[in-house]
Formats: C-alpha cells, structure tokens, sequence
C-alpha cells in the first residue's frame, strides 16, 4: 500500500505541476489564441488525441535508448494487462491517427494542429514540468522543403506577435537513415578515443544513443564535442539539396538561423531537418552551409566502409560560436521540432492498396512550450497580451432586480457587449466600489423600482452624473456612449 498523505500534503500540488491562476490562463488562452489564429489562416486544422496510448507506440517510434523512453515515461498497467503511457510528445499519436484513418486517401499534404498537456518524468526546474504543455503543428504526406520551413515560419510569427524580440533558429540536417550510417560510425570512433573524459551518462550513451552525446549539457562532453565529425559533410546529395532550400525559403522570409551542428534532438524518428527556436545572443551569426559534394567527401565514406581512419589528413576543425543551449545558464528551447520520414514506415504503414491512398512522401512537424512561451512573457509583465476590463458594471439590488438582471446580461453577452457584474452582493456601496476597482466608466443600477418601472438608472462613475434610462433602450444608449 502507498503512504498515505497527511492533509497538509494533500493541500500541495504533485511535484513538477501547477496550478495556473486566472491572471496566468489569461495569457494562456492569449498564446494558444494566437497560435491557433495563425494555424487556421495557413490551412491546419485541429485534431484531438487522447492523453493516454499503448506503450509500445513510443517505445517503437521515440526510441528504446532515448531518455524519453529509458526514464521519463509514466507507464502503467490496466487490469486487463495493457501497458499504457501518459503521452509524453504528440508526434507519434499524430503518426498513429493519420494511418489509422486513412488520411492518406484525404488530399495531401494533411495539415494538423493540437494543443493540450504532456507528460514526463524528469527534474522540474525553470519552464520545465511534469505536466507541460504543448501547441503542435504538424505536416503529412510531404516531401518538399517548404513544408519545413512553413512550420519554422509559422512558430516565429506567433512569438512575433505575441512580442517577443530577436529569436534565433538553430537548425542543423540529420540526414536519412542511410547516410547517418556512416556518420554514427565515426562518431562513435571520435568519442570512443576520449571516453574516459566523458560524463558517466555520456559513457552509457555511447553504446546506445551516441548522438545525444553531442546534446550533452556537461562541460567536458561539450568541448570533447567541439571537434567532432558534422553530419552535413556525410549527408548524401538529396539530403544536402534539401537542407539548402531549407536554408533557402529561411532567407527568403529573412528568418535569422544558427547552423548548430550539434543540434541532434532527443527523438529516433527525425531526419534531415532539425531545429529548435530561441532568444537571440549576441554571439551569434548566420554562417553558410556546406552543402557542395566533394571528391573529398565521398573518399571519406569509402574509408569508413574500409574502417581506415581518416584524422590524420582531416583539416583542423573550425571553431564555432557557442550556440544559445550549449552556454551556462542557457535559455530553454521555445519551440522544436523536425522531419521524420521514415516514422510511417516504423508504424507499419503499407503500400498503397487503391488508387485513392497516395504513396508516403514523409512528414515534418514541431511544437511550443507553451509553459516557456507563457513564462518569458509573464517576466515582461504580460507583454503583448492585454485583457480589456470591461467598461459596464452591472448593479442588482433586491432579489427581482436579481432574477431580472440575469435576462439583461444575457442580452448584452448576444449583443457582444462586455459587462461585469457581483450578483452575490447587495449593498449598493460595496457594488460601487467594486465597479470603481474595474475601472469602469458607466454602473448600471436596477433596484426594485426599476424592475417594476422596466427602466435603470445609468451612473457616469467619473463625474457621478445619473440618468433613467428604459430597458428597452439600454442597448442602444450604451452603444452611443461606447462609441463616443
């Protein structure tokens, strides 16, 4: 049996969730508002996925060797012995939904958008919970770079308009399963010559998931990563070609990028492009990308293919700038994501059985955190985000001037006109006074009098100047003082 709770305890939140407070959901819906407005526009729609899946679902598509999956996934069995998970991302229960029914005889690509809580196992700190959430954008069933960077598009307008200042997107190629072949191999070679000097964590890694080496936070493992082989120089030219129209729409929307060759991301299912979005640093610059096919470049693989070692006539690594997520203290990620081809395949998705299912051109997709996003704003004071108070206050004096008053708001709420009201008080001075904290500019006070004569009496809060007024006409004398 658990240990019980004491009633103190029980008064707590579970340690890494919270409870978001009016002020706070205020900016949530702002964000989520925001971002949904601009996902529409460009054609997503919405999907809802249930917060629960089959374990192997991410087991097989996340990774068994990802921390993901090793530590951080709230799994447990039902009573007819099915293992399930608490969703930890929502790129595979995308993947799932989409095969499942059949969205791919639906005109491609097929454009997503969720948004909804997730849920890991790991140490809260700063913009990082247990309980976290997410709005996602995903695209179905396309092959082009546009699909790429429409998403990277997309994420940076919402921050712009929420106000954010000076974002930074990192992104880097994985390339696809067959060229990162040759990519693992000598990175494995690069850091099996300094295991020693790696972090225990890195050590267990290498055997494992060695790219997620070149993500390690630990400082020895950064500088030992600093001069470790790049993926683009392994890339085949069909990823190369990819990556730079990538680049390419990036300039063309004047969208400000950080090659970060040690950008891997934590997920066994992305390939070619990957990317994550931050607050700029002054450190960092655009640099170009190599993505010309040297003779050089090809001599390399067929000296991995031969297990020869090519150190000695490798150039001395260039140094680069440190990114943003890599320094002491560095910003969390606002937004990431990536492509993943290669997922449907993992799944289970077949060849197409009728003319009406297309065949599979891969995917790419992201998320925000919503938890970050509402956290850097919140530190400027709600920047961007303005609630208006409402401008009529609504006083009740008696219980048929109550009844009567519930008929009135709910012509004003039709009428889209914003009232606030307290129907749980009485006294006319406490009704004043609270109308004053609002700051509204007219009261509107209904006593008995008034019910029975079908008129109110409209109180000017800045000068106290009072009129009656007819119920009848409220509508229209509070639509002309509005418009003055």
């Amino acid at each position: 049996m658990p240990k019980s709770k004491n009633k103190k305890e029980l008064l707590q939140n579970p340690k890494g969730t919270r409870d978001v407070l009016p002020f706070d959901a205020v900016v949530w819906q702002a964000v989520e508002e925001k971002a949904r407005e601009i996902a529409e526009y460009y054609g997503f729609r919405p999907i809802r996925m249930p917060h629960i899946e089959h374990t192997e679902l991410f087991t097989t598509s996340v990774g068994e060797a990802t921390d993901i999956v090793e530590k951080q996934m709230y799994t447990f069995r039902t009573r007819g012995k099915d293992s399930l998970t608490l969703r930890p991302e929502g790129t595979a229960p995308i993947m799932r939904a989409y095969i499942q029914h059949g969205m791919r005889t639906w005109p491609q690509p097929v454009m997503l958008y969720y948004s909804g809580s997730f849920f890991r196992h790991e140490r809260p700190q700063k913009g990082r919970y247990r309980e976290f959430g997410q709005f996602g954008l995903e695209i179905l069933g396309a092959e082009g770079a546009v699909a790429d960077a429409l998403i990277i598009r997309l994420f940076m307008l919402v921050f712009e308009e929420l106000g954010f200042k000076k974002m930074m997107v990192h992104v880097n190629t994985l390339g696809d399963k067959a060229c990162r072949e040759d990519y693992r191999k000598d990175l494995v070679a690069h850091f099996r010559k300094k295991q020693n000097y790696l972090c225990t964590e890195c050590r267990r890694r290498l055997k494992t998931n060695p790219l997620r080496i070149l993500d390690c936070v630990e400082e020895k493992c950064q500088e030992i990563a600093t001069d470790a082989p790049q993926c683009i120089e392994y890339a085949c030219d069909a990823c190369k070609e990819h990556f730079r129209e990538v680049l390419e729409f990036l300039d063309k929307a004047s969208i400000p990028y950080f090659l970060d060759h040690k950008l891997v991301r934590g997920l066994d299912y992305y390939s070619r492009t990957v990317f994550e979005i931050f607050t700029e640093t002054a450190e960092e610059k655009k640099e170009e990308v190599p993505v010309e096919v040297s003779e050089s470049a090809d001599s390399e693989s067929a000296d991995i293919e031969g297990g020869e070692s090519k150190e000695a006539d490798a150039p001395p690594p260039k140094k680069e700038e440190k990114p943003a997520h890599k320094e002491e203290g560095r910003p969390l990620a606002l937004a990431s994501g990536g492509r993943y081809d290669s997922l449907a395949y993992d799944l289970g998705i077949q060849e197409p059985q009728s003319e009406e299912e297309e065949a599979w051109k891969g995917a790419v997709g992201g998320a925000i955190g919503l938890d970050r996003v509402v956290e850097g704003l919140l530190s400027q004071k709600g920047k961007g985000i303005k609630k208006e108070n409402p401008k009529v206050f609504l006083i009740q004096l008696g219980p048929q001037a109550k009844q009567q008053s519930l008929l009135l708001l709910e012509q004003f709420r039709k009428n889209r006109l914003s009232v606030a009201s307290s129907l749980s008080k009485d006294n006319i001075k406490n009704q004043l006074g609270f109308a004053a904290k609002l700051g509204v500019s007219y009261s509107i006070i209904l006593g008995q009098k008034e019910t029975i004569d079908n008129t109110v009496i409209v109180r000017d809060m800045e000068t106290g100047m009072q009129e009656i007024v007819p119920q009848s006409k409220l509508l229209d004398y509070l639509k002309k003082k509005k418009k003055k």
